[in-house]
């Protein structure tokens, strides 16, 4: 009999889920059971939290009465115990399109200020800009000094499959553990999606943008903004699974500690000019990829700028990038800065690699920068898939970052060279010999 139409048995069905409710229940409980099990894991997503090293146990559907007689009901809670000292952490879990809400995270973060507990954890898909803030606005009085963390499920699935394929499980049934948990976090149904829509507001906005009616206050261009903000997270968190570092968007520290700061520059930049840019951080890289979209003419570009090295003659330092861009397809862009001047230069790579002079024939300054730039146009489709906005961003810059970017290595100068000793000729070598050799006067 053949077995060939057989479902092969899984740690962590995927099939039977009905519903938001089953979803979660189910993204909870294998979630957990896989922190306890499979320590590289547990350690790569608790120990950012503040979670010692220790033996992990965790919970599912957790009651507790808080003292003015409110019944809550926790989906989770994590436990670790080290020595004396035990650590506890409760989990609230969001899947497919459902958000958190204020109202249920108070009422969490209530339950760890009564219980003595070492903060809450929420797990959904909103992204943030930057790890360790929040999607929900608490009382920042009342809670001050209650930790409160998030999570996204693309967070989550990024951390298992760098755990899984850069650091290593040493335990071969604990590999395959995680590799289930992998498995069933990419499965559609799940209720794990990475991010994939610009939003209800991006084709009124784009509307708003071809008619030049779009201006300040308005909210789409807000909402556009945070979405553009959220695409970078998702692009920074699937490099960083596949890379294994810590791929992130660069913001500045006051744009760090607060994400208005950089919600607002953005939408300011959407509504006076039409265009979205920001930069993400790869660990060694030589430079932040700086990417950018012009929804006028649904336009996107991908670029990396990095110091001229410091040799002597133009062509010489023009040459230098050149070989590193031995593969690069022909129709990348170079920019070149130079030296005393702020006026620049731009030709496509094919052209340079033809006739240098294309872009330092017009001045006799050394170039002090290089710039490869490579732009595409985009789907002007919200939703993920094949050409839409997400993916053909998405695509760009993973192609940009494997045909460009992972070659480029910075100037190093040469060592310093001794001079050659100088050598005695064989005359004179002899002469010496003979006079070493000769008797002492009056011996």
């Amino acid at each position: 009999m053949s077995d060939e139409n057989w479902h092969e048995a899984r740690l962590i069905p995927i099939s039977g889920i009905k519903g938001a409710e089953e979803q979660e229940r189910r993204g909870t409980s294998a979630l957990l059971a896989v922190l306890t099990t499979v320590h590289e894991f547990e350690r790569e997503l608790l120990k950012p939290l503040g979670a010692p090293s220790g033996k992990v146990s965790a919970f599912c559907e957790v009651p507790f009465e808080l003292a003015d007689g409110r019944k809550v009901r926790v989906d989770g809670a994590i436990r670790v115990v080290r020595g004396k000292r035990t650590w506890t952490l409760l989990v609230e879990v969001k899947t497919g399109k459902a958000e958190l809400g204020q109202e249920q995270v108070e009422a969490y973060l209530d339950v760890v200020k009564q219980e003595g507990f070492d903060g809450l954890l929420t797990i959904s898909n909103q992204l943030v800009p930057v790890y360790g803030q929040h999607p929900v606005e608490v009382n920042k009085v009342r809670y001050r000094r209650t930790p409160l963390h998030h999570l996204s499920w693309s967070r989550i699935l990024s951390t298992a499959l760098r755990a899984n394929d850069h650091i290593g499980i040493e335990d071969p049934e604990q590999d395959w553990i995680l590799s289930e948990l992998i498995r069933y976090l990419q499965y559609d149904g799940s209720g794990a999606k990475a991010f994939d829509d610009m939003g209800p507001d991006w084709t009124a906005l784009r509307a708003n943008i071809r008619e030049g009616t779009l201006t300040r206050g308005d909210p789409e261009a807000a909402s556009v903004a945070m979405r553009w903000e959220q695409l970078l997270q998702h692009i920074s968190l699937s490099l960083a699974a596949r890379l294994g570092g810590d791929v992130h968007p660069v913001l500045t520290r006051k744009e760090a500690q607060d994400p208005a700061l950089r919600t607002n520059a953005l939408t300011r930049e959407l509504t006076d000019q039409g265009t979205l840019s920001g930069a993400i951080a790869i660990p060694n890289a030589i430079a932040p990829l700086a990417v950018s979209a012009d929804l006028k003419s649904m336009v996107a570009s991908v670029a990396v700028t990095l110091d001229a090295p410091g040799l002597a003659r133009s062509t010489a330092r023009l040459n230098w990038l050149l070989r590193q861009l031995r593969s690069a397809p022909d129709s990348l862009r170079l920019d070149a800065a130079f030296e005393r001047t702020q006026f620049g230069d731009s030709e496509l790579l094919g052209v340079v690699r033809g006739d240098s002079k294309t872009l330092l024939g017009g001045t006799d300054r050394l170039p002090r920068s290089f710039s490869v730039v490579e732009t595409r146009k985009v789907s002007s489709k919200r939703r993920t898939g094949s050409g839409s906005f997400v993916s053909d961003v998405e695509k760009l810059v993973d192609e940009f970052y494997r045909e460009v970017v992972q070659g480029l290595k910075t100037w190093t100068p040469p060592a310093p060279r001794l001079a050659e000793e100088k050598t005695e000729s064989a005359e004179e070598h002899t002469r010496a010999e003979a006079e070493t050799e000769a008797p002492a006067a009056g011996s």
